[in-house]
């Protein structure tokens, strides 16, 4: 019998530090039959499941008292058809791994977000986003998904088959696949993912400095003129980093090794690493900091393969809290964000960050029904957040905004029903699924009720 490895007990913790849990025993599965089998187990010893992902949530997306299965035996690409464009890889799979063994075959995702340590059911699950004119997130990208449901059995669903073949009222007009591709594991543990993807293609990257005013006026022009546009603003200065990537023929251009590794390497993570150090041991010396850095920022351009444009690495840790609101509404809300700096006695080393994307058909997606603009903010791992994350959190929800899944955030259910018209199926589909709640923990009662 395909047996999973023997339990650990221990504790767990995200990569920021700001979550931990201790988990009854965690697991390690290497197939979607041990899942099944740990699954039913639970349910004999009436514990909760929850599959983790690399960490990289600052939510309690994945703590648990009960069982905790790590990916770490569920990472192989089990096929690529290059000819239909399809690829499936297993849960636990990092995208590191997926964008090597893709660009080995000349295929690519057509969009991702901007790191790439993630699991693929982790960056899914949590509806990760990347910045595009026309294409959606990562969940937009996804073809089929197999998972483990809370009976233990191992179902598929697709967009041909969205039901996953589930018979009764949960399969009379209830799309299991459009609400697993973000499920937030509620309604199952992922096993596989099944990607669309195309020929693999170059981005060239543009970076180069802006001032506020001047971003702010373009921001319709720098949205729709670029496939892919987002900047970064330095609180209490000036100035913004911003970067367009958009298709070229080539040939390619990559940065040298040299120069990745002083701008990527050590000035974006090592320098500053060491400047939010001595912002957080010294507050007064940030508005200096950001006001030099903003002024430091340099332009380059440079052609590669689509996932080393679109990522870079992040060493310096950090909490982080990011919103998606209705587009139209951007310049305004970017206004009334900037307007609290001239009100609160803050000291932020973080750059606030903005990126864009379409509407989609996702139910739990935070673009979906409409194109949505995010903005993250950040703040220092040790460093206090309450207050600024609060206030801006009020200036979000104000317009309607949908809180990032894996970022953190205050709402709960009575708000989120209201933002999300699809969240009441939602809700329908899990008592259906599971009733017993055998994959909750007190991050899913909060945003979707007990």
């Amino acid at each position: 019998m395909d047996r999973p490895p023997g339990p650990t007990s221990t504790a767990w913790h995200n990569w920021a530090g700001n979550v931990t849990s201790r988990p009854r025993r965690i697991c390690s599965p290497s197939s979607a039959q041990q899942v099944a089998q740990e699954v039913k187990r639970a349910a004999e010893d009436g514990l909760t499941v929850r599959m983790t992902g690399s960490g990289h949530s600052f939510t309690p997306a994945a703590a648990t008292s009960g069982v905790l299965l790590r990916p770490g035996g569920l990472t192989a690409v089990r096929s690529i058809d290059t000819q239909a464009g399809l690829v499936t890889v297993e849960a636990g799979c990092p995208l590191h791994k997926l964008n090597a063994e893709l660009l080995a075959n000349r295929l690519s995702l057509a969009n991702m977000g901007d790191i790439q340590v993630q699991t693929v059911a982790g960056a899914i699950q949590t509806g990760t986003h990347g910045t595009g004119r026309d294409v959606g997130g990562m969940a937009a990208q996804v073809a089929a998904l197999e998972m483990v449901l809370a009976d233990g059995s191992i179902v598929s669903c697709s967009a041909d088959s969205p039901t996953g073949g589930i018979a009764g009222p949960v399969g009379s007009g209830a799309s299991l696949f459009d609400a697993a591709r973000i499920g937030l594991g509620a309604l199952g543990v992922l096993t596989a993912v099944t990607f669309t993807v195309e020929p693999a293609f170059l981005l060239q990257a543009r970076e180069e400095p802006m001032r506020w005013s001047e971003v702010i006026s373009r921001l319709d022009e720098l949205t729709s003129d670029n496939e892919h546009f987002e900047f970064f603003w330095f609180p209490h200065s000036e100035g913004c980093l911003t970067k367009r990537n958009n298709r070229s023929a080539g040939p390619a251009r990559p940065l040298s090794r040299w120069r990745y590794w002083l701008d990527d390497e050590v000035l974006s993570n090592a320098v500053f690493g060491l400047t939010c150090h001595l912002g957080h041991r010294i507050p007064g010396a940030i508005k200096t900091v950001n006001g030099a850095a903003a002024k430091a920022l340099g332009s380059r351009t440079y052609i590669d393969a689509a996932y080393r444009v679109f990522t870079s690495p992040r060493r310096v840790r950090f909490k982080e809290q990011e919103y998606a609101v209705p587009r139209e509404t951007l310049a305004d809300v970017l206004g009334e964000i900037r307007s609290l700096f001239d009100r609160r006695d803050w000291r932020i080393s973080f750059p606030i960050e903005v990126r864009v994307t379409p509407g989609d058909e996702v139910w739990l997606s935070t673009a979906y029904g409409r194109d949505s603009a995010y903005i993250a903010i950040h703040v220092f791992h040790a460093t206090g957040h309450l207050e600024y994350f609060r206030d801006v959190e009020a200036i979000m929800t104000a317009v309607g905004g949908r809180p990032h899944w894996g970022k953190m955030h205050t709402r709960d259910a009575s708000y989120l029903r209201d933002v999300y018209p699809k969240l009441a199926d939602f809700g329908t589909l899990r008592d259906a699924l599971d009733p017993e709640r055998r994959f909750s923990n007190a991050y899913l009662d909060q945003v979707l009720g007990s």
